[in-house]
């Protein structure tokens, strides 16, 4: 568990599935993703997410209030899939419940993941990136210490059309921390 000034980013618990499914369905929430998520499929990637924190002892943590204890989305590191030009990398990514935007928190939790993945993982560099319009993420990548690498690419999993096909790679090491 890595523990913040307010949140734990963690192991995931069966009680984290179904405010995760309720994220996952929210039109708001995944503007940027090509579509809302069914309970199945969104149960699927929190077991994924639980399974890869098991078995290397990181991934998409699930992220909870110190205070209360609350679900309120996931952050962390994973292996960017390898079809994406600049694989092999570790990429950091975040999705909160839209009751907890604004608050500062994506901003912490990735703060503390990039503190992991430089001082425990010993990473070089980590990645981040999104589709263009997605200025919200981008925003969150600046505050972190990420630089864009104007290095746009077409994300292989989507059609080149789609409305969020091209993407923004932003990177960071280290030294680039603030």
């Amino acid at each position: 568990m890595i523990e913040t000034e307010r949140l734990y980013l963690r192991q995931w618990r069966a009680s984290d599935f179904a405010i995760f499914a309720q994220m996952n369905a929210d039109l708001e929430v995944m503007k940027y993703f090509p579509k809302p998520l069914s309970p199945k499929v969104s149960d699927l990637i929190a077991n994924k997410c639980s399974q890869l924190i098991k078995d290397k002892g990181w991934g998409f943590w699930a992220v909870s209030l110190k205070e209360t204890d609350i679900f309120i989305g996931m952050v962390g590191l994973n292996e960017a899939h390898a079809d994406m030009s600049f694989a092999p990398a570790v990429e950091i990514a975040w999705r909160l419940h839209k009751d907890y935007w604004g608050q500062g928190y994506a901003t912490e939790a990735a703060r503390a993941s990039l503190n992991f993945a430089f001082d425990t993982l010993g990473l070089d560099e980590v990645v981040a990136f999104t589709a263009v319009i997605n200025e919200h993420s981008q925003l969150i990548m600046q505050r972190i210490g990420m630089s864009n690498t104007q290095e746009n690419f077409y994300h292989p999993m989507l059609e080149p059309n789609h409305r969020l096909a091209e993407h923004v790679l932003y990177k960071i090491t280290p030294e680039q921390r603030p």
